[in-house]
């Protein structure tokens, strides 16, 4: 139903001037089309809960390529077309908007991507994951930000309750039962009693699901304030075996995944720290099946074969005669996620001490004498230069030269 909420005043508050702007004017180019327009979704939910969220989602009934072509000429945006899904991107300045025609969506098979065609925003709200993300504002110019609930979102939110829609929603898409985990932590509510039994019912749909599709819901768990605390629901109630049989979402991980925060305060460690972290306890085979069944990225298989090749080396790295330049050698090459992951998940005081020596201080040690200078002396390019620049190295490491001059000194001994 329609509410006689005005959510005004919450919108002025939580999105800055020129997005209430913009919605304005898109509300009556909408209406100059013959067309009804609607900001949906995850902000609505968010402007209930007063908090800001500056992804908007717009719906309209009619066509979302012609209207975002019309509001790319206002704001001298740039639009990107998804004809396939009816939606388009617009942005400009330093705004990203989606529209997206109001649409219905069918199911070949679970797990596949929905066919869709256009429809009703009574429609369109009821094909969405979750009563909460299912409420929608009116930007029409005589009807400005009236809110439509007609699934109980505001009921649900008062009451702190994650629910789906209809019974064959986790069937229809299981990346939602992930959804529903990230939303039920992040916003501290609970899974609704129905909802939770079809998320157990349907958790073997998983296997639906693309990897690619699996891959992105567990960078957005891993993107997350407190992705710990998802995880952790997620192995209580078997979804994160569907993953990878060995994973944990215990204590363990718990502890590393705050001490990660505090080391990278005050941005949120990357991605590449928090996986490594979440593999760490995986043996090299079941690291190297979580990278092939997955297909992760360079960047992120990199990271996680440092990570476990850096922990078979760590008992040598205890050692504490080890000198710096043997610190420099054992450590060098490897990624930064790698040795943060083994600096924290590491059992080694020793360790740990010459994993943060090298981090803040042996990885930016370099001689002060360059390959041209070598030259100069008479030293040509080639294996002979190499040794002695590495030469020159290891005895900045170890403190045996201090200065340029004490470097000129040692090559002048190494050529005699």
């Amino acid at each position: 139903m329609v509410q006689a909420i005005n959510l005004s005043g919450k919108i002025e508050k939580h999105l800055p001037a020129e997005l209430v702007e913009f919605m304005q004017e898109a509300g009556l180019v909408a209406a100059s089309q013959g067309q009804s327009l609607y900001l949906v979704g995850g902000v609505v939910r968010d402007l209930l809960l007063g908090r800001t969220n500056l992804d908007l989602d717009l719906v309209v009934e009619g066509d979302a390529a012609s209207l975002a072509g019309r509001l790319a000429e206002t704001t001298r945006g740039k639009t990107t077309i998804h004809r396939r899904f009816q939606t388009a991107n617009l942005k400009w300045s330093r705004w990203s908007v989606d529209v997206a025609t109001a649409r219905s969506e069918s199911y070949a098979r679970p797990g596949a991507l929905p066919a869709v065609k256009p429809a009703s925003i009574e429609t369109d709200l009821f094909r969405r994951d979750f009563t909460i993300n299912a409420m929608a504002v009116e930007l029409a110019p005589d009807r400005w930000v009236r809110l439509i609930d007609l699934y109980g979102g505001i009921n649900d939110l008062e009451r702190g309750l994650i629910r789906i829609l209809h019974e064959k929603s986790f069937t229809d898409d299981a990346t939602r039962i992930w959804r529903a985990l990230r939303y039920e932590q992040r916003l501290d509510f609970k899974l609704e009693p129905e909802t939770l039994r079809l998320l157990k019912r349907d958790v073997r749909m998983l296997d639906t699901i693309s990897v690619d599709r699996l891959r992105n819901e567990l960078e957005l768990v891993l993107r997350e304030k407190l992705p710990e605390k998802v995880l952790r629901r997620a192995e209580e109630l078997g979804v994160l075996a569907k993953l990878h049989s060995s994973l944990k979402g215990d204590g363990w991980l718990s502890k590393k995944f705050g001490e990660a925060r505090e080391a990278s305060s005050p941005d949120l460690p990357p991605v590449e720290l928090y996986l490594a972290l979440l593999a760490y306890r995986l043996s090299d085979e079941e690291s190297e099946k979580l990278i092939f069944r997955f297909r992760l990225g360079k960047s992120y298989a990199q990271t996680l074969r440092d990570s476990y090749h850096l922990k078979a080396r760590l008992g040598s790295l205890a050692d504490p005669s080890l000198a710096p330049s043997r610190i420099y050698q054992f450590l060098h090459g490897y990624s930064q996620s790698a040795l943060n992951a083994n600096y924290l998940a590491s059992d080694s005081p020793t360790a740990k001490q010459h994993i943060h020596l090298f981090l803040t201080r042996l990885r930016y040690v370099k001689p002060s004498l360059t390959g041209n200078d070598l030259q100069k002396m008479g030293i040509l390019p080639g294996p002979k230069m190499k040794e002695i620049l590495q030469r020159l190295q290891e005895a900045r490491l170890d403190g045996e030269v201090t200065t340029k001059q004490g470097e000129v000194e040692l090559v002048r001994g190494l050529l005699h």
